[in-house]
């Protein structure tokens, strides 16, 4: 097995995606053992039934691509991908009230998808780092960090930037040695995904999985 494989969700994000696409994904994943496959909502339960009794995990997306739905909407999303077999969510925090200063919705926003994975699911927070000042990644990073989730993750994939090597290592910087950072958004070679990790990243999301594994 490919070591880097295990640093990747292999993604399949976009609006398009069918019922075959998931299916070739989940397969995909299987064959390469990626860590997880990243996929809308609505398809977790056909990624769960696909992945039964394999170690890749099943991931979805949260309040995704914007993060302007309220807590209460992101908490029921949890709740209900958890229920349908996902393993990991990874949710997009309120961005606009993060840059005008209100960071205790910030923080009961992410809280309360932590506290609707209770322990089921990996939390992973999308912090969308090129809509943010540095001062604001950092601050992003801490208040994810002190609610109680498991990662940080730089892009949605969907915004006017991805993972840059700058924002991943700031990232590690703030957030220390032992909590997980995501680099995602348009990572397509093996020597980007190097450098990510290289600066920080313990996981990956891209949908070039198998173009980044196979070089």
């Amino acid at each position: 097995m490919n070591d880097l494989a295990r640093y990747i969700d292999h993604t399949a994000l976009k609006p398009d995606v069918t019922e075959a696409d998931i299916i070739k994904l989940t397969g995909e994943a299987k064959e390469y053992g990626f860590a997880s496959v990243c996929v809308n909502p609505f398809w977790v339960t056909l990624a769960a039934e696909q992945l039964e009794g394999s170690d890749v995990n099943v991931c979805t997306v949260i309040g995704f691509p914007l993060g302007a739905g309220t807590a209460a909407t992101k908490a029921f999303e949890t709740k209900d991908a958890i229920d349908h077999g996902a393993d990991e969510v990874d949710m997009v925090i309120n961005i606009g009230a993060l840059k005008g200063g209100q960071t205790d919705t910030v923080e009961r926003d992410i809280k309360a998808v932590v506290q609707a994975a209770a322990g089921k699911a990996l939390v992973k927070v999308i912090i969308e780092t090129c809509l943010l000042t540095d001062d604001e990644k950092v601050l992003a990073c801490k208040l994810a960090a002190g609610a109680g989730a498991d990662f940080v993750k730089t892009s949605t994939g969907f915004s006017t930037g991805g993972a840059t090597v700058s924002d991943v290592a700031l990232m590690r910087r703030t957030v220390g040695p032992k909590f997980g950072v995501k680099a995602a958004g348009g990572i397509h070679s093996k020597a980007e995904a190097q450098a990510l990790i290289a600066a920080g990243a313990t996981r990956i999301g891209a949908s070039s999985g198998i173009q980044i594994v196979n070089g």
